[in-house]
């Protein structure tokens, strides 16, 4: 497939993907990816301010700029680690992610969508570049070295690892978590969500309604 194709295939992910995501076929390498996924979860968010996740990170977005979680300082969080050769899991997260966004209308401005690598040795500022732009004109792609990398997945309390698998792009596939963290515009824990467990109009609500509790505390 060239990456031409593979660009506009996830473009019509864009706007349908997530609706026929039961329907998705498992290779080898997604059933990895997968993993996470087919553990029991409960089918509403968990939410706690006290849980030990925190957003902190140094890496670089998907204009070339250094970044840190200071930057998107007032502004709550959705953060999701995947990597662009993810074949189901990735990409069906994210365009439920810009569904999330589109449904959030104008107070999207308030949210920062994070889709932050997993495999920087091959998603490189290029890569991440193109590659949110399929999805959502406001999502940032976030990548750095690995261990700017994996200081992130500390922080966050996700986890990640490489599968060497000879069907897969390069020899190998990323095997890791599938979770959305909603954090709040201190950079503290709100809620976690799984795509599988809620549409996305359940996610935007929850939004909305801890942007209206914030309001009313200012």
């Amino acid at each position: 497939m060239t990456e031409n194709t593979r660009m506009r295939r996830l473009r019509r992910a864009r706007l349908v993907i997530w609706a026929g995501a039961a329907a998705l076929l498992l290779s080898a390498g997604g059933a990895l990816t997968l993993r996470a996924y087919l553990a029991p979860q409960p089918p509403q968010a968990i939410s706690s301010g006290e849980a030990d996740i925190r957003s902190e990170f140094s890496l670089t977005d998907h204009t070339g700029r250094a970044v840190t979680e200071a930057d998107f300082a007032g502004r709550w969080q959705l953060v999701f680690f995947g990597f662009t050769h993810c074949p189901d899991i990735c990409p069906t997260t994210l365009a439920y992610m810009a569904s999330v966004l589109d449904l959030l209308g104008p107070q999207a401005d308030r949210v920062a969508p994070l889709f932050i690598t997993v495999d920087p040795v091959r998603d490189t500022v290029p890569v991440m570049a193109e590659y949110v732009s399929a999805f959502h004109p406001r999502l940032v792609g976030l990548t750095g070295t690995e261990a700017q990398v994996a200081e992130a997945a500390q922080a966050f309390r996700t986890w990640y690892e490489r599968v060497e698998e000879e069907t897969a792009p390069d020899g190998y596939m990323m095997a890791h978590a599938g979770h959305i963290y909603l954090m709040d515009p201190d950079g503290r824990f709100e809620a976690v969500f799984q795509e599988r467990d809620q549409p996305p109009e359940a996610v935007a609500e929850e939004i909305l309604m801890q942007i209206e509790k914030e309001e009313q505390q200012e």
